[in-house]
């Protein structure tokens, strides 16, 4: 016994000395990790798992250098925009401010015109889809970032820009932001869905959410608060007085506000004689001194009676100048959205008469007077205008905002082409790229930032007014206008997130 009792003594002293090294060791282990607290920054936070941020897109077309290259040498920018496969030929719907499709003829171009492969229909009344789209490199915006705190090595990493444009639509219960019974005292009641006979309204409890990033929720005090003493102005076609009028119901919840005052007068909107209305309108919150406006220009250009003596002359339309309105009053803006695209088309300017000018003359360039030719020449020539002016105004944000989507199916508006679906496309957008190669080439390498909203438009086919226009003659559908409160209004939360 022992001898026995010496063994287990020995045994134990032996597990012991094992504990008392280990535990030595274990000691100078976490004093050396204490002392080195940059180690731990080699993981991921415990509520974060580790980001990866892509090399930016650097790829571009070639066609779209040559028209910037162009430009940089006061050549006319008179190179294709789309490759081949996307330019079609057909003509687009047309309608200035409240008309409706019916009062146009239908007029088909037999010339290869580039712009109606973007969202304009085409001959063949294919529905225009998503995995058709060039692409091009997207612009972005900072301002809408998520910024999260990445704590590693990597000190060259600041922030992702944030694709807006990319991203999703998700059902909402805070959605819509307005009544589609009211704001009667800015809604146009031709847009208001809610006052026809259609019945169903899923359309309007879709919410956009970006794939990267998170934005802010919109309200309209918070708007106001940003938009403190400034100016905000829309410029461009019917879809852009769409936006406008979205952004006003958005800011007054739909409900009346009698103390807003209208100061079109500022800017020279009031209707002219014989006109059925004027030129754009103006209007000004007083308890934040916040001016919201839009002014009526298709084509983004300016437009002068060759003969101002005479009521029946033809109207110069000089490509290579900004509407006579931006160049009175861009002076008062803070903020610039434009857009054009759906009124370029041969049968829309022999109704009105207008000429091509170029240098102040009559156009002599064929590749030019193609109507595809001239809109891009166009919307390369403001961007760059605009662009230039920035530096005398630093408060001033402008913004070019993609086109629109058209959805006819089945033929254009007056052939029977439908829009009549009550459900939406894929509801995602997964490409990084913008749906709208012109107005992304237009800017890119600029100040002018992009209002990127084809690509989220184009997958809402359901949200047209479709049959239920008001002023449509039986059998034609509206697949341009889109019923509000709907799809612009995102539009107009992506805007709040930019500014």
């Amino acid at each position: 016994m022992k001898g026995g009792g010496g063994y287990f003594y020995g045994l134990k002293m032996r597990q012991l000395s094992l504990f008392f090294i280990v535990f030595v060791c274990a000691s100078i282990v976490v004093w050396n990790w204490e002392k080195t607290p940059r180690l731990t920054t080699l993981l991921p936070p415990h509520d974060q798992s580790l980001h990866i941020f892509p090399d930016e897109l650097k790829r571009e077309r070639e066609h779209v250098t040559e028209v910037k290259q162009d430009f940089k040498e006061d050549k006319p920018v008179v190179n294709n925009i789309l490759p081949p496969s996307l330019s079609t030929n057909s003509a687009s719907l047309n309608t200035r401010q409240d008309e409706s499709p019916t009062t146009h003829e239908n007029h088909h171009e037999s010339n290869n015109i580039i712009e109606k492969s973007i969202s304009e229909g085409d001959d063949d009344s294919k529905p225009f889809k998503p995995q058709l789209i060039a692409s091009v490199t997207s612009h972005t915006t900072e301002s809408a970032v998520t910024e999260e705190h990445i704590d590693t090595p990597m000190t060259n990493v600041e922030k992702q820009a944030c694709n807006l444009g990319k991203g999703k639509w998700i059902p909402a219960d805070n959605r819509p932001l307005y009544s589609g019974f009211g704001c009667k005292q800015w809604l146009s009641g031709m847009w208001a869905c809610r006052l026809t006979q259609r019945t169903d309204f899923g359309y309007e409890k879709l919410k956009w959410q970006p794939k990267d990033c998170k934005i802010d929720d919109f309200t309209g005090p918070e708007f106001l608060k940003r938009m403190q003493d400034k100016t905000l102005a829309f410029v461009g076609d019917s879809l852009g007085r769409q936006q406008f009028q979205s952004l006003m119901c958005m800011v007054t919840g739909g409900e009346e506000m009698p103390d807003v005052e209208d100061v079109g007068t500022e800017y020279g909107l009031i209707k002219a004689e014989g006109s059925t209305r004027p030129d754009g309108w103006a209007y000004r919150f007083p308890t934040t001194n916040t001016t919201i406006l839009y002014y009526w220009s298709a084509s983004l250009c300016d437009i002068q009676p060759v003969d101002p003596t005479n009521h029946a002359t033809d109207y110069a339309m000089h490509l290579d100048r900004p509407p006579a309105f931006l160049q009175h009053f861009l002076h008062k803006i803070n903020v610039l959205v434009l857009n054009t695209g759906h009124h370029w088309n041969r049968g829309k300017l022999n109704a009105n008469k207008w000429i091509m000018y170029v240098n102040g003359k009559p156009n002599t360039n064929r590749k030019i007077a193609d109507i595809g030719g001239a809109k891009n020449f166009t919307i390369y020539s403001v961007v760059r205008w605009v662009n230039s002016e920035l530096p005398k105004y630093p408060g001033l944000k402008a913004f070019m905002r993609s086109i629109s989507p058209r959805h006819f199916f089945n033929g254009e508006w007056n052939t029977g082409g439908t829009c009549d679906s009550t459900t939406p496309g894929t509801l995602e957008v997964v490409q990084d790229e913008s749906s709208d190669p012109v107005a992304a080439g237009a800017v890119k390498g600029t100040e002018v930032k992009l209002l990127d909203i084809t690509g989220l438009s184009l997958v809402r086919e359901e949200g047209h007014i479709s049959r239920y226009s008001m002023r449509a003659a039986p059998g034609t559908q509206d697949c341009l206008h889109w019923c509000l409160p709907g799809v612009p209004d995102t539009w107009n939360e992506i805007l709040f997130a930019q500014i």
